[in-house]
């Protein structure tokens, strides 16, 4: 039952973002999610089906498929008697158009020029911005040994990379995470993770993101009590270790601009798929502030 419940999370947080990121258009009666890499008087979607590039060009309400077939080994190059005719009302030439996304986009943002004189298409470039913040929080280590199932504090460190002009649903974090001693067993955490984070909700006060862990390293240090059976002494018996994994864990979180930073909330690791729990639900919760660096 567990299992089912962190499963249909995470279906629904890949559905909520997927939702976000493309609309749906209906092309010759089928129905695709695609991306806008230019709008105007002509406009060029696209996305990845099944692991190939299409293309589409929307004008008013026609959309086209740039479609290059190859028979007999030759490419037909359809695309361009497509773009032909959809653009045969200025004076554009699509003999040394290719079919890719910069060839397509140049090609579009000319014509689109050529229509309104008013028209513009900024390119712009990526510009990294940093931020550091640091949290506390509780946490059930559902993905370690636990057998009462306790909650134990947990701190840490935030170190994170956004684009605030091309990518700005995106971000890498690379977390530094402290899981404090858990008294029913004498075990504690310490864990490096690097991390991608979408932002599925993206406002100028507030983010509403998922968090993907991809990569973490994790020293545990475990203090184990042995009893030895003819003295009845007991030794407590240091049992360290680290190692790294690719957890595929997923989690949600919320930054509240304020101030040079943000609040930020996450829920962390609702989901793992490269590794294994413990039979209990996943409680990771923390609650911090980074700034703006």
């Amino acid at each position: 039952m567990k299992n089912l419940l962190s499963c249909t999370i995470l279906a629904l947080m890949l559905c909520v973002t997927t939702l976000q990121a493309q609309q749906e258009y209906t092309v010759d009666g089928k129905s695709y999610e695609l991306y806008t890499e230019i709008e105007g008087p002509l406009t060029l979607l696209w996305n990845t089906v099944e692991g190939e590039y299409r293309y589409f060009s929307k004008k008013g309400n026609n959309i086209v498929e740039l479609k290059n077939t190859k028979v007999d080994g030759r490419y037909q190059e359809e695309f361009k008697e497509a773009l032909r005719l959809q653009t045969d009302d200025a004076k554009v030439s699509v003999a040394n158009v290719n079919l890719t996304k910069p060839g397509l986009s140049a090609f579009v943002i000319k014509y689109n020029k050529a229509k309104d004189a008013n028209y513009s298409h900024e390119t712009k470039s990526i510009k990294l911005n940093t931020r550091l913040g640091v949290f506390a929080g509780a946490s059930n280590s559902a993905y370690t040994t636990n057998d009462n199932n306790a909650i134990t504090p947990v701190a840490g460190v935030d170190f994170e990379i956004v684009d605030n002009v091309r990518l700005k649903r995106h971000a890498m974090v690379f977390r530094f995470k402290q899981t404090f001693k858990n008294p029913d067993n004498n075990s504690a955490f310490t864990q490096f993770s690097l991390n991608y984070r979408f932002k599925i909700v993206k406002t100028q006060k507030f983010d509403l993101f998922i968090n993907t862990k991809f990569l973490a390293y994790t020293y545990s240090k475990k203090e184990i009590p042995v009893q030895d059976p003819d003295t009845n002494i007991i030794t407590i018996v240091d049992n360290s270790g680290g190692s790294f994994n690719t957890p595929a864990a997923f989690g949600i979180g919320a930054d509240y601009a304020i101030g040079n930073g943000y609040i930020t909330f996450s829920y962390n690791d609702i989901v793992a798929i490269g590794v294994d729990n413990n039979g209990e639900f996943p409680v990771d919760l923390t609650l911090g502030y980074k700034f703006n660096l």
